[in-house]
């Protein structure tokens, strides 16, 4: 009777299969959930348009032709001329880079303010977590309309007080999340063995309690682009962000609105961008969100 071979001989051959089953299991799981297929197709989409403008518009955004104007989609303009002849497909790939930059500026700063501010109060507590946690309730009672008209009125109008009031907005989210995640993990034994072998406490913060916030951050950015896409043209159609004849969804709106019934194709075509903006960003958050949720990661 030949002997067995030894266990050691199979595990070259079955080491190559267990690598392949996280990727296997990230394939199928992404396979069945179109919500995180349609929101990276209108994300990249977006991406595309912004990081493309100058190629695809063809033209400059803010050349007029005075004897195109109001001309219907379709024809030579794709997207049809605004009351200047501006071709409105141009203004619109102009206005998505626009709002890109704006969006990742207010959310990344509200990120970064909002997590430190979260981290350091749920870490600390006693006065300077109540001080602070009263700040943040006023932020949320606080309309945003309100807030980036307050904020405009001390910065002036533009894209600067825009991300400004954005990312207050969105602040209080982050540092609630935060705060939460850290009063839940700081009596956890790797924190007090950090503060056993005499760790400082930016070490602490920054190397052992940060990296179990990353997925709910990550989920909050995600979700947060969506709002602050809305925001953004929110502020520039009541004239608080991007002034003329700077190309920007909302104040895009805002110049159509005198021409819906003549020129239904000027205020339409920038509408819907920023609805499949808002709808992509909220289906990409959404799937992110459940690839965070052990719940569902386990059932995948």
């Amino acid at each position: 009777m030949s002997a067995a071979p030894p266990a050691s001989a199979a595990a070259p051959v079955n080491a190559p299969a267990r690598r392949r089953r996280p990727v296997q299991r990230a394939v199928r799981w992404a396979g069945r959930r179109w919500s995180l297929t349609i929101g990276l197709a209108a994300v990249a989409a977006l991406c595309c348009a912004a990081l493309g403008a100058g190629w695809l518009a063809g033209q400059p955004p803010d050349v007029q032709h005075m004897d195109a104007t109001l001309q219907p989609p379709f024809g030579r303009h794709l997207l049809g001329t605004d009351e200047y002849g501006r071709d409105v497909l141009s203004r619109m790939l102009f206005g998505a880079r626009l709002t890109l930059l704006a969006s990742t500026a207010a959310v990344l700063l509200a990120a970064v303010t909002g997590s430190a501010l979260g981290l350091t109060t749920g870490y600390f507590g006693g006065a300077y977590d109540s001080l602070a946690g009263r700040m943040i309730d006023v932020l949320f009672a606080f309309p945003v309309v309100l807030l980036g008209i307050a904020i405009v009125a001390v910065l002036g109008p533009g894209e600067p007080s825009v991300v400004l009031a954005i990312a207050a907005a969105s602040l209080p989210n982050f540092a609630r999340v935060s705060r939460s995640a850290i009063i839940a993990e700081r009596e956890r034994e790797y924190v007090m063995a950090a503060h056993a072998i005499g760790a400082p406490v930016p070490y602490i913060i920054v190397r052992t309690l940060l990296p179990n916030l990353i997925g709910p951050l990550i989920v909050l950015v995600s979700l947060g682009f969506a709002y602050a896409v809305l925001y953004e043209a929110s502020f520039s159609f009541l004239g608080l962000g991007a002034q003329p004849p700077t190309p920007e969804w909302g104040a895009i709106i805002a110049q159509a609105r005198s021409y819906m019934v003549d020129a239904w194709w000027y205020p339409t075509f920038p509408g819907l961008a920023i609805f499949f903006a808002v709808l992509g960003f909220n289906l990409l958050g959404n799937a992110v969100r459940d690839a965070f949720d052990p719940r569902l990661r386990s059932v995948a």
